[in-house]
């Protein structure tokens, strides 16, 4: 509205900061610090002499650390606001990655991704929960789906930067990478603080999208922070369940994409490094794509069908053991990567409102993180048993398959109400 105050007339809305600022706080977030250690992985796991277990371990805390952060962080930013608490749990991803690099041994850089969790957790939850409060219930998942592009902007970025980095310090570049990546997390961290605000009233200003647009149940219900809103909704329990099986089922395709093509596919790593970046390239608009269609379609058959694609993308790279089986995988989780997260940050908004959003998703983000965490430990276990990843990715499709069918079975906000 050009008589907005904090505005110029027909000037930019403050909200498109935001959500330009959310991607760049995802990039550091996952981006960098979960997504760069897939293609870290190969280089480091030969520098510490880790077996599989131990390689699908160091994932695991970090999604154990993730987990832990999730439901803490999104009360929190809910209680103080979202800007101080993801401006300093990315300063805490800068220094856990600074330690990881550091790492003499197993147990170091167990700690030290541990850490990188923790201050994943507690930025990416509640940056995603500010959306909700900048843009409209109509504009939720465009709004959402940009902020997930994060990180296929991260996996361009260390898909090209990673093997650069590992030829030129040779055994020890594994090492740099970290210290790099933890560069780049502390300028995400000043930005943040800068730039990041919590609410559209700190800039005089409505969320974008709210003119004329009549308040949903959740935002009417919101009021006072009720906190019972949260664990008390069954619907809300629903999506955790669903979220579980995204994480379960993606963090085995992304964390041992690259292992998987090096070791099985007979890559070299810049080539597995290429194709990763490609993804990356691919997937930038997967989240902003889905969130629309979601927009339009409803959240519960956006998610169904993003779903029953990825049931597709994980079975056939662990079945279809030739060059356009990888191929044709790797388009799949492109046009998917990110948009699960985006949906859900935009049906959490939907059901509880934007007070209580980042409280929602962290709730949900907690059951994402068991998921997480075990499919890292199952497939690393799984690889070591077996010799092959194979199995790890047909398990990943199934869990893919039933978050399809669940997804299904969702109801409306004006239902769930």
């Amino acid at each position: 509205m050009a008589g907005e105050p904090g505005r110029r007339p027909g000037g930019l809305h403050y909200g498109w900061i935001i959500a330009g600022m959310s991607v760049i706080t995802v990039f550091g977030a996952l981006g960098l610090a979960r997504f760069g250690y897939t293609m870290i992985l190969p280089s480091m796991k030969e520098g510490l002499s880790l077996t599989d277990s131990q390689a699908g371990d160091l994932a695991t805390v970090n999604m154990v650390g993730y987990l832990v952060m999730a439901v803490t962080c999104g009360f929190l930013a809910s209680r103080f606001g979202p800007r101080i608490i993801i401006s300093i749990f990315m300063l805490v991803i800068s220094g856990s990655m600074l330690l990881t690099g550091m790492a003499p041994g197993f147990q170091v850089a167990m700690l030290g991704r541990t850490l990188t969790g923790v201050g994943s957790g507690g930025t990416n939850v509640p940056v995603m929960g500010l959306l909700p409060a900048w843009f409209s219930a109509k504009r939720r998942g465009l709004a959402t789906g940009m902020a997930v592009s994060g990180s296929s902007f991260g996996m361009v970025v260390t898909g090209y930067l990673v093997p650069i980095i590992l030829n030129r310090y040779g055994d020890e570049g594994w090492r740099y990478c970290w210290f790099y990546l933890a560069a780049m997390a502390f300028v995400i961290a000043v930005l943040g603080y800068l730039l990041l605000r919590n609410r559209p009233s700190d800039k005089g200003l409505q969320p974008i999208g709210a003119e004329g647009e009549e308040a949903n149940p959740g935002e009417a219900r919101s009021t006072g922070l009720q906190w019972g809103l949260v664990y008390k909704s069954a619907p809300v329990w629903h999506l955790a369940l669903i979220y579980t099986l995204f994480g379960f089922s993606y963090i085995i395709y992304a964390t041992f994409f690259a292992r998987y093509l090096t070791w099985e596919a007979g890559f070299t790593t810049q080539a597995a490094g290429a194709l990763w970046s490609a993804v990356g390239i691919l997937s930038i608009m997967s989240g902003f794509i889905w969130g629309s269609v979601s927009d339009v379609v409803g959240r519960k058959y956006g998610l169904a069908i993003v779903y029953f694609l990825q049931f597709l993308c994980f079975t056939i790279f662990g079945l279809w053991k030739a060059p356009p089986g990888y191929y044709l995988s790797a388009l799949l989780f492109a046009l998917t990567a990110w948009s699960i997260p985006g949906i859900m940050a935009a049906a959490t908004g939907d059901l509880l409102g934007a007070r209580l959003a980042p409280a929602a998703l962290g709730f949900v983000t907690l059951f994402f993180g068991v998921g997480q965490a075990s499919g890292t430990f199952l497939g690393g276990r799984i690889a070591d048993f077996t010799g092959s990843y194979t199995l790890a990715f047909v398990v990943a499709g199934a869990a893919a398959l039933i978050g399809a069918v669940a997804s299904l079975f969702l109801r409306s906000p004006q239902k769930a109400l």
